[in-house]
């Protein structure tokens, strides 16, 4: 028996070796695809780099006096800037392919439920990621900018730093991306059961406290910036309690819904 049970132990081990192997090859052909992806978007947006942040820059031109104009303080700025934003941009435009290695990677072992409900939440995450980006790009700044330009003293030349104004901008993109992710952080929550529709309901009020300390970290120091990240995460907070009620685990037949 005990020799019976060695060679059972032996051959399991010797199959799962190869389960392993199996896997890092395919997380390696799967890494090697995005980053080939990355690659290829980055590449063919580096000859547009110029005109990508010119159009980047246009809601604080539209603020300064006529003829104003950006600065770079540091020497090579003026090449690297816009390297560094035609990144960012690919990595933005290659998101889709990005994540759909990852799904394509992590799909097989996920039950048929859970592939129906993933990818849904895929798409939206994305979906409103972009949504935003393109929120804060057309609204925000253009507001914030405005803003700040009638608060600045005549005395003060505007010259703003193009390294500063992007590492500025990523960071507004950043935030107003992550926090419209919202709604689905709460379908989330909801389908692994940590929470409910009816606790999210009930701690509407907590929820809007929240989101205004957050959005008063998150954004630059100007009350519009707050609110018009404030507001928005408001309205998507709702809509994650009604997503999250039509996504809820219903109880199986015979069973009564827990407290």
């Amino acid at each position: 028996m005990s020799h019976d049970s060695e060679s059972t132990a032996h051959s399991e081990t010797d199959g799962a070796e190869p389960r392993l192997i199996d896997h890092l090859i395919e997380l390696r052909a799967r890494l090697l695809r995005a980053v080939v992806g990355l690659l290829i978007v980055f590449v063919a947006l580096l000859p547009f780099a110029a005109e990508i942040y010119a159009a980047l820059a246009q809601p604080l031109l539209a603020t300064l006096p006529a003829n104003g104009q950006l600065v770079a303080v540091d020497p090579a700025g003026g090449f690297f800037v816009p390297m560094k934003l035609a990144f960012f941009a690919a990595l933005l435009l290659a998101m889709p392919w990005l994540l759909y290695q990852a799904w394509a990677f992590v799909a097989p072992g996920l039950y048929h439920r859970e592939k129906r409900l993933a990818m849904p939440l895929l798409v939206s995450a994305v979906a409103l990621f972009y949504l935003g980006c393109a929120f804060a790009f057309f609204l925000v700044l253009p507001s914030v900018f405005g803003f700040l330009a009638r608060f600045t003293p005549d005395v003060v030349a505007m010259t703003p730093d193009i390294g500063k104004y992007l590492d500025f901008v990523l960071v507004i993109f950043l935030a107003f991306g992550a926090s419209f992710e919202l709604p689905v952080a709460l379908v989330i929550l909801v389908l692994l059961g940590w929470v409910t529709p009816q606790q999210l309901r009930e701690s509407r009020g907590y929820a809007v406290v929240g989101i205004f300390v957050v959005a008063a970290v998150i954004t630059p120091p100007d009350v519009v910036s707050q609110l018009m990240l404030a507001i928005p995460m408001c309205v998507l907070y709702e809509l994650g309690i009604v997503a999250s009620r039509w996504l809820q685990p219903r109880p199986e037949a015979g069973q009564t819904p827990s407290a």
